[in-house]
């Protein structure tokens, strides 16, 4: 064997081991952030969790929404259950009003609750007549299910609640389908369901495209992992657990197919889920619709920081659809 053979074999060797370790070490990563992402049991993230929202700290934000959370989650309310389409036992927490004028189904974002993502707009909504159903995700909560499905999974369970309000409060009743983050994602690919007559609107307020667009966001922007390789082996592994394709199915697939009117709401320094993703849910709707972009918003500050505004374009949205 000649010197150039020998020299060349020895590189290849060292390139294929050198391949091997980036692919191990892109598994091990991909594994741990799917157990991030979609395992009910919540993995201690500490300081990971900045990483992965890219949000910079608001304390004047977070301190109302904590006090607003608990207030909410103290107040009397119905604690629901009901089975999902799939067997799943989901719960929920009504509010009814007296001479409720609309009901709102509210589902909150990942790794979330819904005393956190909607105690800060709670007060109202029920000085506007409005009974909610506040729901537990499932995998979160008190709802069952061992995983969280980013939306794919939970829009059919949109559809389960609405049954369920339906049930409880006729089919005369303006119901809108609320969401905040990941809920965002999920009323918004709910969308092209088959609805009753009375769902007459979507709120999606910072709602992602689909799992495996916000995946890779996070990884390449937020976390500065390569995603190609990760993408890959995390669509398959959300593919075991949820029996879905992570990349199949999107807010944009569902937007061009409904006739339901929605309401967009980003702000524009959100870092964990990016403004322009609601610009292409918008762009892709082709039933009546509404965007609210604020200014300086951070994830899920929209309501917080310009309240008028926010209030004003809901208020406007619910006399052209009640």
């Amino acid at each position: 064997m000649n010197r150039k053979l020998k020299k060349a074999l020895k590189y290849s060797a060292v390139a294929a081991c050198a391949a091997s370790a980036a692919s191990l070490s892109a598994y091990v990563t991909t594994k741990g952030m799917i157990k991030m992402a979609l395992d009910r049991e919540k993995p201690n993230m500490g300081p990971k969790h900045s990483k992965v929202s890219g949000a910079k700290a608001n304390n004047a934000f977070t301190h109302a929404r904590q006090e607003a959370a608990e207030a909410l989650e103290k107040a009397e309310n119905e604690v629901v259950e009901i089975v999902s389409h799939d067997g799943v036992s989901l719960v929920g927490h009504w509010i009814p009003q007296e001479n409720a004028r609309r009901v709102i189904i509210a589902m909150h974002g990942w790794r979330s609750s819904w005393g956190y993502d909607f105690g800060l707009i709670r007060s109202f909504w029920e000085q506007n007549g409005c009974s909610v159903l506040y729901a537990d995700q499932r995998g979160q909560g008190e709802s069952g299910g061992d995983y969280i499905g980013f939306g794919p999974v939970e829009r059919y369970d949109c559809l389960d609640w609405v049954n369920w309000v339906t049930g409880r409060c006729g089919n005369e009743i303006p119901i809108y389908l609320w969401g905040v983050s990941m809920g965002a994602s999920t009323v918004l690919m709910a969308s092209d369901l088959p609805m009753p007559g009375n769902v007459r609107g979507i709120v999606g307020d910072c709602g992602f495209t689909s799992p495996h667009a916000i995946w890779k966001h996070v990884a390449t922007n937020n976390l500065h992992m390569r995603f190609q390789l990760r993408g890959t082996m995390a669509n398959t592994m959300y593919r075991r657990k949820t029996r879905m394709d992570a990349a199949a199915f999107s807010t944009t697939d569902a937007l061009s197919k409904t006739t339901i009117p929605v309401l967009f709401i980003h702000g524009t320094d959100d870092r964990f889920v990016p403004v322009e993703m609601t610009f292409e849910n918008y762009k892709a709707c082709h039933s009546p619709k509404k965007l609210l972009v604020v200014p300086g918003a951070g994830h899920c500050m929209s309501h917080f920081l310009e309240p008028n505004r926010y209030e004003a374009i809901v208020k406007e949205f619910w006399s052209e659809n009640d």
